[in-house]
């Protein structure tokens, strides 16, 4: 098609991901259909992040009606225009005989009549596979909302090797800094496995230190935090992130049972609660399986929150379970550190609007944020402040993310380069031999 300018027809789930998407299409045409209108109309009422972004999106239409009319075409700053398309004999192009009258085939329906009408410069961008499968089946061309995702030849798991002479394994084995010619193309705080060139010698492990110049052995860290000690190189590599104040953020990747969440809760204790390094611990994490706030569930905010935040407070009770009692009544041994504020648990509603200083911030199941939500996360970090974002890219149950545009993977890749951030990613699963095998299996 060459230069040629296109048409995109914009679906609603495109600004219910991105409600910037406006500003992505530089000089083309967007159209968006009257039915798209309608569902961010009923959207705009939910108190999540998608009702946010359904609600940017209704005030910056509403901003570009007051250039004129948007049935017409009003014109964008990328030099590219948007209208809002309506036509009430799309019924009669496209008789609806393989489903119900639906919004997806209304907007389906535009579609068709615009390709009737202009050939291949229609493209219809929707997030929904199954839209585009029908889209391909109707003639229409579409595509899914490439600003979505990141351009990745290969995802960064935060661990080289590299063979090197066995003078430098012995150099770093023995505690010492070393330097290495390729530092600067390996990113900060990135993890290097250092084999000896032609020897059968343990391999040493070191880390990239945060001005990219020099390699610093990794802490053994054998006493271990809370009880939890690693049981692996990956595991060990985690510890040495966390446990590093210089590290103010750090992500960690791996599939179910590898340890993100406890590793992370163990070592932020040890900080807390042993070292008083951080004012406290707080864990947050998205309230989203079954797609809903946690306003529908019964009860006070405590009652509310204890079915989604089930999984930390398993994890509080494996770390306190090799440590002495230290109450006799039927609550939860874990609650001396609720009721002490050493550790606040929070919906990840929450996080919005404030300041969060001198704290251990976990965010778990952070592979269902967007990364307009992991901005806002972030931005929360007040002086003094540590974030772990955790989660696990293959398991996602936010409808508008995938392995590749969720918030998780963005921070990842965003943040490899900067000193202040570190990655590992988590392999081998710890939990048992029978949850490893299911992880992988299934």
């Amino acid at each position: 098609m060459g230069d040629r300018k296109r048409k995109y027809i914009l679906d609603t789930n495109v600004f219910l991901y991105d409600p910037r998407a406006l500003d992505v299409f530089e000089e083309h045409e967007i159209v968006i259909p009257m039915t798209v209108i309608e569902e961010i109309d009923r959207f705009k009422k939910d108190v999540n992040e998608t009702g946010r972004n359904a609600r940017s999106t209704s005030r910056r239409l509403d901003a570009l009606r007051e250039q004129g009319s948007l049935r017409g075409g009003v014109s964008l700053p990328g030099g590219g225009s948007l209208r809002v398309d309506y036509a009430d004999g799309d019924a009669d192009l496209l008789r609806i005989t393989w489903g119900v009258d639906s919004n997806d085939n209304r907007i389906l329906q535009t579609a068709v009549r615009l390709t009737q009408q202009h050939g291949d410069a229609v493209v219809l961008v929707t997030r929904d596979t199954n839209m585009r499968l029908k889209a391909d089946a109707l003639g229409v061309l579409a595509e899914d909302y490439e600003n979505a995702h990141l351009d990745v030849d290969e995802a960064w798991t935060g661990v080289v090797e590299r063979y090197v002479p066995l003078e430098v394994v012995q150099a770093v084995a023995a505690g010492s800094d070393v330097g290495l010619d390729e530092t600067g193309l390996i990113p900060p705080n990135a993890f290097v496995v250092l084999k000896a060139l032609g020897e059968e010698v343990r391999p040493a492990m070191a880390r990239v230190r945060p001005d990219g110049q020099m390699l610093r052995p990794v802490a053994p860290h054998r006493e271990g935090s809370w009880g939890v000690t690693a049981r692996n190189k990956e595991q060990w590599f985690a510890m040495d992130l966390l446990l590093d104040p210089e590290v103010q953020l750090v992500t960690l990747h791996g599939m179910a049972g590898t340890g993100k969440t406890l590793l992370a809760m163990a070592c932020g204790l040890k900080q807390v609660a042993d070292q008083q390094r951080y004012r406290k611990l707080l864990v947050s994490r998205p309230v989203f399986p079954l797609g809903r706030d946690i306003g529908f569930l019964p009860g006070d905010l405590n009652e509310k929150l204890n079915p989604w935040m089930k999984p930390i407070f398993d994890n509080l009770e494996f770390l306190l379970s090799s440590r002495p009692k230290t109450r006799r009544s039927n609550e939860p041994e874990y609650q001396y550190l609720l009721d002490s504020k050493i550790i606040e648990v929070e919906a990840l509603t929450y996080i919005r609007g404030r300041s969060i200083p001198q704290q251990f911030l976990i965010i778990d199941e952070a592979q269902n944020l967007t990364p307009h939500e992991v901005k806002t996360v972030l931005t929360r970090a007040g002086e003094g402040t540590k974030i772990v974002l955790t989660g696990d890219p293959q398991q996602i149950d936010n409808p508008y993310v995938d392995e590749l545009s969720n918030g998780l993977t963005y921070v990842v890749e965003r943040f490899k380069s900067d000193g202040i951030a570190g990655h590992v990613t988590l392999r081998k699963g710890e939990r048992s031999p029978l949850a490893e095998l299911a992880a992988r299996l299934l």
